[in-house]
């Protein structure tokens, strides 16, 4: 591959795809249209990428300004982004999950000038807030009879169908403008405002260079050198993540390799078998759920089945083990590894297309029992670690070298250190270059200096200032180590909630919007690491008194949780009403009604009135698996 120095932004890098590594006209992306699986090539890309860039000249598009994004992944999405990056506009991505309320922030914070709308539901939410959204000018739908959904007499923005921009003849004329344009780009120009929750519930965008994005990528593949222009990627995780979009888009765009889309997640297993990818980014719930399935199919039947499952597995264990060890299999651990394959991991393996190189995990923790999982099957899953203000990665395993419950080594041309939460004083300053296989530390926050780190919130200096300090240094907010050389995460400076699908959920925000109910006094979210959130209210009591006619021996009751299904069903009602006012993911599915506040004297808060999450998991953690096995059961 030629040297990234010529190829130093966003739009620049499928230019040296197709000058040095593929012709034009072989197969960039895949998607599936109707029954069959579509192939389009570089020429087409780039040539519908110009006619998009040709659209928004034409409509004054300057650079700096920002066009924005509301749509799955697909073609369409790269069209799209290619098309404007090229002509120094920024690529504002949504999530398509957000609320109303918080979609009309981003667009009026960023100023979008064009949205980019992939189906009826979105456009129809999209049309909710247009109103109100000034700076607004041009809505584009990609799906086909937009036509028959209604648009408010209020909404002054143009709709313009996706297909009239790639109808657009470039002309002589406006081919040389885009060229020009397009070396016009920096790599310290910004590429992309990426939006994330802060703390106080109001989104901050994440101002990411191209710089950041293109160095990102070319030090991740230096760490990973085994990815080349060979290479399927399937891509499922949402391109409006900064994961998706560098891990798997981004590296394609660079090294060349082809790129599919998935349906959805309904249908990623049947798309795998379909596309039969070599690497593909994943979340650790996907992982676990394979793990989940693999071990119940292997195991259900009971009997010699279950033995020869049980038996692979253990072999798979001993001989990765040995390997990891860096001693020899031996000819008899050898042969029965052989066989295992055969029998067991070989059909595992085939679920996934058969050609996986690796998985590449990131978003969430992957649990370390669920990584050793995969090493047992022989099929390997790098971890990597970082944020979207991080472009995104700052650690990656390295294929050759896997310390499980670890993220990795510390990528090209950063620092990484680890300070003293208390003191400030740095424990460690780690690059990738005095990475030691035997080096240990003490934990604290993780903080980051060097060519990943963001440029800063846009229209925020003061919160840019507070996370990026006067020396450069980021601070992730991230507790952790460094175990045999590589990073590992150990917890969270402050108690933001990761799913298992890696979204960010801050609690205080959206414990104050449950609060509106005049039923609760106070709720405590849980979710981290979980597949979707829960909590524990504590209700009003005097409303509760008053509504069920209570006497004052309810409360003195031994339980802790009130399980009263007319109390649940009455709270219900609040919960899910209230809840449309946030994101899906953000949303209480199940919950138990605390019979009393949390107690000081219990340790359950502190005496600022703060929970302590990790004390009141642990203390109720058998009711709170239960209430996550009830919702469940009731799917």
């Amino acid at each position: 591959m030629v040297a990234f120095n010529e190829f130093s932004t966003v739009p620049s890098l499928l230019r040296n795809v197709v000058e040095n590594i593929h012709k034009p006209e072989e197969t960039f992306l895949i998607h599936k249209k109707g029954a069959a699986w579509e192939e389009i090539s570089f020429k087409e890309t780039l040539e519908r990428a110009d006619s998009i860039a040709a659209f928004f000249l034409e409509k004054g598009i300057a650079k700096g300004d920002r066009l924005g994004l509301m749509i799955e992944n697909s073609p369409e999405y790269v069209y799209y982004d290619q098309g404007i990056q090229q002509i120094g506009a920024i690529n504002v991505s949504i999530y398509p999950t957000l609320s109303e309320h918080e979609v009309a922030y981003i667009i009026n914070d960023s100023g979008i000038k064009a949205l980019l709308i992939g189906n009826p539901f979105l456009f129809k939410k999209i049309l909710k807030i247009a109103a109100n959204c000034c700076e607004l000018q041009y809505i584009i739908p990609t799906f086909n009879d937009f036509e028959k959904i209604p648009v408010p007499a209020d909404v002054k923005a143009n709709v313009i169908p996706f297909k009239t921009l790639l109808a657009k003849t470039v002309s002589e004329r406006e081919q040389k403008q885009i060229n020009q344009r397009r070396r016009e780009v920096l790599p310290a120009d910004i590429s992309s405002l990426i939006y994330t929750s802060g703390t106080t519930g109001t989104p901050k965008g994440v101002m990411l260079t191209h710089n950041n994005f293109v160095e990102n990528v070319n030090v991740c593949l230096q760490q990973i050198p085994v990815i080349d222009e060979t290479e399927t990627f399937l891509s499922f995780l949402p391109l409006s993540h900064v994961f998706e979009r560098t891990a798997t888009y981004h590296v394609c765009c660079a090294q060349g390799c082809k790129m599919a889309f998935a349906q959805s997640l309904e249908l990623l297993a049947k798309n795998m078998g379909e596309v039969r990818p070599t690497v593909m980014s994943c979340v650790p719930r996907l992982l676990e759920r394979i793990h989940d399935k693999a071990i119940k199919s292997g195991t259900a039947a009971g009997g010699m089945k279950a033995n020869i499952f049980n038996w692979a597995l253990e072999t798979g264990k001993n001989y990765r083990e040995a390997k990891e060890a860096g001693k020899g299999a031996g000819l008899i651990l050898g042969a029965k590894k052989a066989i295992a394959e055969k029998l067991v991991f070989s059909k595992i393996k085939e679920k996934t297309g058969g050609r996986l190189k690796f998985m590449l995990s990131g978003g969430a923790a992957l649990p370390r029992n669920v990584g050793e999982f995969f090493g047992d099957l022989g099929i390997k899953v790098l971890e990597g670690f970082g944020l979207t203000e991080t472009s995104p990665v700052m650690a990656v395993t390295e294929y050759h070298r896997q310390v499980y419950g670890t993220v990795g080594r510390i990528i090209p041309g950063i620092e990484v250190a680890i300070q003293d939460v208390e003191t400030k004083e740095m424990i460690t300053i780690q690059t990738h270059h005095t990475f030691r296989e035997d080096f240990e530390c003490a934990e604290g926050e993780i903080i980051v200096r060097g060519h990943c780190v963001m440029k800063g919130y846009f229209n925020k200096p003061a919160e840019t200032a507070e996370a990026i300090d006067k020396d450069k240094w980021f601070h992730t907010g991230d507790i952790g180590r460094y175990y045999k050389g590589n990073l590992q995460i150990t917890d969270r400076l402050k108690n933001m909630i990761v799913n298992a699908y890696g979204k960010n959920v801050y609690p205080t925000p959206v414990e104050n919007i449950y609060l509106k109910s005049p039923k609760i006094d106070q709720l405590f979210l849980i979710g981290d690491k979980r597949e979707y959130i829960t909590a524990i209210i504590i209700p009003n009591r005097e409303t509760l008194q008053e509504t069920f006619q209570l006497t004052d021996s309810f409360f003195q009751e031994e339980a802790p949780f009130i399980d009263n299904p007319e109390i649940k069903e009455w709270m219900d009602k609040d919960i899910k009403k209230i809840s449309g006012e946030l994101a899906k993911f953000e949303r209480i599915k199940n919950f138990l009604i605390k019979r009393n506040p949390f107690d000081i004297d219990e340790g359950e808060i502190t005496p600022t009135m703060k929970v302590k999450r990790r004390v009141v998991e642990k203390k109720y953690v058998e009711a709170i698996n239960a209430m996550y096995h009830e919702a469940v059961e009731a799917e």
